[in-house]
């Protein structure tokens, strides 16, 4: 765990990492529990002349308790890409603080940091979340920090599925979180391409805290797991993975204009990141559901993703959300991209809805056998070339 810490320090230039979370929600949690310790709690304590919550009255500890679930928080809508941990109602963040999201411009598709800045002064919370986990841009963090700065607000950034780029130098300057964020939470698996678990960078203030995460909000630490994230760290600190990361994005983009070049409506018109968020319902007159179940059947996996405003709802959704991280570890490139763009085209354009119980299904959707068929070899023949263990001959 020692060296784990100190490579993800200096991976991302950080004050202080904590490797213990299980996932990035724990992460999440964690962050949230530091923030309200650091700024709520242990200044109320001492206005009490005490030192620790042990040695409150009950009365006096009812008091500093109600102010601790009486905080604010506002993160990215879900339908505009945001999380649920980001206080959708939902979630638990929702019911252990008071939470309002902002979403992104209706048009655009994009984050307007001028009706951003006005609603954080309306509604003046404690954390500002800036992160996503289905919004296809960059965030310009020093805006958001700003921004957070306006209202005394702490600026907590979610980049689980960025920080490979974070790491990889692809995201650089006000792209790059750390410098501005006071706490900035991740997973350790997607674009970091190490075991499930999370991880917690810090400013100094907040690492005492940060470090209680075990034992008051998580059980306890897993070592094996803790062993992975180090080994993946390691790897994470080379060369080679900077390459890699700067493929993922020229994966993501070229797999977006082939899309394009199709007819397909991608949210916000492109992306910078290692994933687009395909409108199968303005596409392909697919819910993002009956989309998800048909490219299933082909062994193509996706998952069914909200859309701004989205009629459809979160559960059904109007789109899909593709990344590009797992094929470019198999060596993929823009050459392949545009194979799989035709795949995923030839496939939704065949699609239909099922029909069950005399109405059309929401949920399912099927092609006819031939095309399956035929979708299915041209997947195989594609991944023939990309093994995933090359050095074996099975």
């Amino acid at each position: 765990e020692g060296e784990g810490t100190l490579l993800a320090q200096k991976i991302f230039n950080a004050d202080h990492a904590y490797l213990q979370p299980h996932s990035g929600a724990d992460a999440n949690l964690v962050a949230f529990w530091a923030i309200l310790a650091h700024k709520i709690q242990t200044p109320e304590v001492e206005k009490l002349g005490k030192k620790s919550l042990d040695e409150l009255t009950p009365s006096d500890y009812e008091e500093v308790r109600k102010l601790l679930v009486n905080q604010k928080m506002m993160g990215m809508g879900l339908g505009s890409g945001g999380h649920l941990t980001h206080g959708y109602r939902h979630n638990i963040s929702s019911k252990i603080m008071q939470s309002q999201s902002y979403e992104v411009d209706p048009k655009t598709g994009w984050i307007d940091y001028g009706a951003l800045a006005a609603q954080v002064k309306e509604f003046r919370p404690l954390i500002l979340i800036a992160g996503y986990s289905s919004y296809p841009r960059k965030i310009d963090f020093s805006k958001m920090k700003e921004i957070a700065d306006s209202v005394g607000a702490v600026l907590m950034v979610d980049m689980a599925h960025f920080a490979g780029l974070v790491a990889g130098k692809v995201f650089e300057g006000v792209y790059d979180p750390v410098p501005y964020a006071d706490i900035v939470t991740t997973t350790t698996h997607k674009t970091l391409r190490g075991p499930r678990g999370g991880m917690i960078l810090c400013k100094a203030p907040f690492r005492a805290m940060v470090d209680k995460g075990c034992p008051l909000v998580l059980g306890g630490p897993l070592p094996h797991v803790l062993a992975a994230k180090s080994l993946a760290l390691k790897e994470v600190d080379t060369s080679a993975f900077k390459d890699y990361a700067r493929q993922i994005v020229l994966n993501a983009q070229a797999l977006a204009e082939n899309l394009q070049r199709a007819g397909v409506r991608l949210l916000t018109g492109g992306t910078d990141n290692h994933l687009l968020v395909i409108d199968t319902a303005t596409s392909f007159q697919l819910t993002g559901r009956q989309a998800e179940t048909v490219l299933s059947e082909a062994h193509l996996t996706v998952n069914r993703n909200s859309i701004p405003h989205d009629p459809n709802g979160p559960w059904i959704t109007s789109g899909i959300r593709v990344g590009t991280p797992a094929i470019t570890t198999l060596g993929m490139k823009e050459k392949e991209m545009a194979e799989i763009a035709a795949i995923l085209v030839s496939l939704l354009q065949a699609a239909k809805p099922i029909t069950e119980n005399g109405a059309l299904s929401r949920s399912k959707a099927e092609a006819d056998p031939q095309t399956l068929q035929k979708v299915r070899g041209r997947i195989v023949d594609l991944l023939s070339h990309f093994p995933l263990y090359p050095e074996l001959v099975i």
